[in-house]
């Protein structure tokens, strides 16, 4: 006599994630449209090289900053509220950008944006840890964080055809107003795991089945710095966080500098180097989670998958040297996708360390870190390209070597990723 099995359903778990990358998606095609028209803002508005710095870097300091209030913020107010409030800031600076006339007006919009997009990794993360596993977590954030790779993708399709055809303050109106449409559907969908009725009692204790991960544990945020763990995630991003954003801002003026790539062409290198990382974002996240369920530790499985990662971005110091633009381009989207698969596993850290209750303090934390260093890694990019002629080659050799270093770091400050001990 056969037994017939029902086909499993695919978790809600899942659908929660979907709803993380589409944000993140929106998130990074409002952050990445200044980045698309600077050589047409740099002509039209008349700025140096170190002008363009010092206002892209005006999100990265508020950014860094708004991380720490984000991150606490969601530990108490929850996901659901906290995300509706941080895409209408954003979407509403985004395109307060549309109306800026002047340099100090582009660079008070890039502040208000860095402040309100703080907030969607802290979310996203906590929104994770919530609603996933251990085991699941490296995958459901490698795929949300995917959503920067897609953004990253469809901004260099969307900004030049409605720059070309409307101007270019219709392109941060358009990309500025997506997050409203989002904002309806996550009103409509998301509930935590505990009251959505669309949740199972079998998923529920699934999403719970990890031993020993305590709910409700508060951690008083100050005591968080004492953590050596604390400061191991702040130095991953530290490090790495910088040349993540100099992809996203100096890309299409490096192009446009070195090969001669304008606005109407710059879309398809774009591309393609976002396109690669989509697969490092997802592929870094099921590496770890996969050498975890062939029963590695998770220590072994995230410090295993991080430094391959690591290694791999290195020859990007060779890419201002390289010949031709699709050379170039080979070198920028193997490092940029090592990136991502890096970030994946890096925001994973702080859901193994911590209990789930401080996990967006911790990443706000983590991503304060970053966001300083990007701050002053923006300002010094625009004036060492000022003072030696557009050469990019010192930028990209400090791109090469940051990773090891904060592998390095890591694995000093946490050499087992033993959890935090809060009690």
């Amino acid at each position: 006599m056969s037994t017939a099995v029902a086909p499993q359903r695919i978790g809600y778990r899942w659908t929660v994630c979907a709803l993380l990358f589409v944000v993140t998606t929106i998130n990074y095609v409002d952050r990445q449209v200044l980045g698309i028209l600077a050589p047409t803002l740099q002509r039209e508005l008349g700025w140096s090289e170190t002008a363009y710095g010092d206002v892209v870097s005006w999100f990265s300091l508020p950014y860094a900053f708004g991380f720490l209030a984000a991150g606490w913020l969601f530990d108490r107010i929850g996901v659901r509220r906290g995300f509706a409030a941080a895409v209408v800031a954003w979407s509403l600076a985004a395109i307060a950008h549309a109306f800026a006339r002047t340099t100090a007006l582009f660079s008070a919009a890039r502040g208000l944006l860095g402040v309100a997009e703080s907030a969607n990794f802290p979310g996203a993360i906590k929104a994770v840890a919530e609603w996933f596993p251990k085991r699941e977590r490296a995958l459901a954030t490698g795929i949300f964080n995917a959503g920067t790779n897609t953004g990253a993708i469809l901004t260099p399709l969307l900004v030049p055809w409605i720059a070309l055809k409307w101007g270019w303050r219709w392109a941060f109106i358009a990309t500025g107003s997506l997050g409203f449409i989002w904002l309806l559907l996550w009103l409509a969908v998301y509930r935590s795991p505990g009251t959505n009725p669309h949740v199972t009692s079998d998923e529920l204790a699934h999403i719970r089945s990890d031993p020993s991960d305590p709910e409700n544990t508060r951690v008083p945020w100050i005591r968080l710095l004492s953590y050596r763990q604390t400061w191991a995630i702040a130095a991953g991003k530290f490090l790495a966080d910088p040349i993540w954003w100099f992809y996203l801002y100096w890309l299409p003026k490096f192009l446009d500098s070195t090969y001669g790539i304008k606005l109407a062409q710059v879309a398809l290198p774009l591309i393609v180097i976002y396109l690669v990382s989509d697969v490092g974002s997802i592929g870094g996240g099921w590496l770890s989670s996969a050498l975890i369920k062939r029963g590695w530790t998770v220590n072994r499985a995230r410090k295993a998958a991080m430094l391959a990662m690591a290694l791999l971005i290195v020859p990007t110091a060779l890419a201002p040297l390289a010949r031709s633009m699709w050379t170039a381009v080979l070198i920028v989207s193997v490092a940029v996708a090592a990136h991502q698969a890096w970030s994946a596993n890096v925001y994973t850290l702080a859901s193994d360390m911590f209990p789930r209750a401080a996990v967006g303090s911790v990443v706000g934390i983590g991503a304060f870190a970053g966001g300083i260093s990007g701050w002053a890694f923006q300002r010094a990019t625009g004036r060492i390209l000022e003072a030696n002629g557009n050469n990019y080659t010192p930028i990209f050799i400090v791109c090469g070597l940051a990773y090891v270093s904060a592998w390095t770091i890591i694995h000093v400050l946490a050499p087992r990723l033993e959890p935090a001990s809060t009690a």
